[in-house]
């Protein structure tokens, strides 16, 4: 008869655990996550396809690129323009597009004068302004020499990058009749007034009718330089040399 409290002891000491063993809570994690699967296995299953098209995702999709800002034209700009805020628009483009020269702050351009017609959206450099930056990329010791043709009206007919001979004469045209000397020979046009009557603040005169810019070498240019007092100017356009 003791032995009877003790043998129930002992039941009641080895069911604990067994029942324990059965108890979902107390098994391995191993165990519980692969009756989780077994009970979920198309949920599971959404999971892994929608992880692996987001690791594809990352992998295809480029780095994004770094971008310089640079001035454009708003609109097609012909030459002669005064340059306005409204001309022009900020736009962001690859480092590699922004050369030297291109204009960045709106400033740069503000109140300048387009040597040369611009289409919208292109990108606006210090070469395309009135100014020393036409002379970008001539041989050292160019000089930009403004020149007032005789015949005013005769500057429709030649535009930025033609090659012209710049000839004087002493004929006056009617009595006075003069040898013709080639001051100049096969120089490049940098900018015409076609627009005459216009301001230009790098020429500083407020009458620009009649006249071109030329680049010029040392000794072009000390010929050219005020040859204009000396009788009438006048182009001939010719082809490369």
């Amino acid at each position: 008869m003791p032995l009877l409290p003790r043998r129930r002891a002992a039941l009641r000491y080895s069911s604990g655990p067994a029942g324990a063993a059965r108890s979902p809570r107390n098994r391995p994690l191993p165990a519980r996550v692969a009756a989780w699967l077994s009970r979920n296995r198309r949920l599971a299953a959404a999971m892994l396809l929608c992880a692996a098209a987001a690791i594809a995702v990352q992998q295809l999709t480029p780095a994004p690129l770094s971008t310089a800002t640079a001035l454009a034209a708003a609109r097609d700009l012909p030459a002669g323009t005064a340059v306005t805020d409204a001309d022009v628009v900020r736009v962001q483009v690859p480092p590699g597009m922004v050369a030297d020269g291109f204009l960045r702050d709106d400033a740069a351009a503000t109140g300048k004068q387009l040597a040369a017609p611009m289409r919208k959206g292109q990108l606006l450099s210090d070469a395309q302004l009135v100014g020393p930056g036409l002379l970008a990329g001539t041989p050292p010791g160019s000089a930009a020499v403004p020149l007032r043709m005789a015949d005013a009206s005769s500057i429709q007919l030649v535009s930025p990058g033609q090659l012209v001979n710049v000839v004087l004469t002493s004929a006056n045209g009617f009595d006075q009749q003069g040898p013709s000397e080639v001051l100049a020979s096969a120089v490049p046009v940098l900018w015409t007034s076609n627009k005459g009557g216009q301001s230009g603040q790098w020429l500083g005169t407020t009458e620009t009718d009649g006249l071109i810019v030329v680049a010029a070498t040392a000794e072009q240019a000390s010929r050219l330089a005020g040859a204009s007092t000396h009788g009438r100017l006048f182009f001939v356009l010719v082809g490369p040399p």
